[in-house]
């Protein structure tokens, strides 16, 4: 496989045709290698418009899925940011080159050791990778200028909410199948957030997180 090709078309034929038109972002796509943030057994997935599978019965978000919710974060590069959701550690890896500093929280620790391990191989320092469930958020670093869900989520919990600065964003994907949505949410003040849907979607649930009550007839 011509990798430097691969990676030209996952951007030209996947990426960009999905309104993602940033070129800040788009060029991060160019420079961070994903291929090295896919598990061996499944390298030759590492371009392919799809999910990747991960250890633990969990997996990477589809390309476009990644970059449509980095480029809709707006990061300016000053931004503290919470990811919930380490995987392999790619979206931490993008995250931290358009922020100051990036925490990831991973429930699966065989997940947290590999994202990790790739991205201490890929030198990025400025990640931390923590073991934790982030269903709770990391309130003892919050305030956070930005907060990523990487999967899929029935509602976002308030708590979560409440650790954004104001101005604050947190993206995530909200709902259940077969219809999800990518949803902004910005805090305005102490008590109040606006939220915009950007576009519908597909991503597999993050653990932990509370799931509505199903209803029997």
């Amino acid at each position: 496989m011509n990798t430097e090709q691969a990676r030209f078309n996952m951007i030209e034929q996947q990426i960009r045709p999905w309104d993602v038109l940033d070129p800040a972002v788009l060029a991060l796509l160019s420079q961070v290698q994903r291929e090295n943030f896919v598990p061996e057994a499944h390298r030759a997935l590492a371009f392919m418009d799809t999910e990747v599978p991960l250890p633990d019965g969990q997996c990477m978000l589809a390309p476009r899925v990644e970059a449509r919710l980095l480029q809709e974060l707006q990061l300016q590069g000053g931004e503290n940011v919470l990811e919930v959701g380490a995987g392999s550690g790619f979206m931490a890896a993008l995250l931290a080159h358009r922020a100051r500093q990036v925490l990831t929280l991973e429930i699966s620790e065989t997940l947290a050791r590999l994202a990790q391990h790739n991205l201490q191989r890929a030198r990025i320092a400025n990640v931390t990778v923590r073991h934790y469930d982030g269903s709770l958020g990391a309130r003892g670093e919050a305030p956070f200028d930005a907060i990523v869900l990487s999967g899929s989520v029935a509602e976002v919990p308030q708590p979560l909410l409440e650790q954004l600065k104001r101005g604050g964003r947190l993206i995530a994907i909200v709902g259940g199948e077969p219809v999800m949505r990518a949803r902004l949410y910005k805090r305005i003040d102490d008590a109040s957030w606006s939220q915009d849907d950007l576009f519908d979607t597909v991503a597999p649930r993050l653990r932990n997180f509370p799931q509505p009550e199903r209803f029997s007839f």
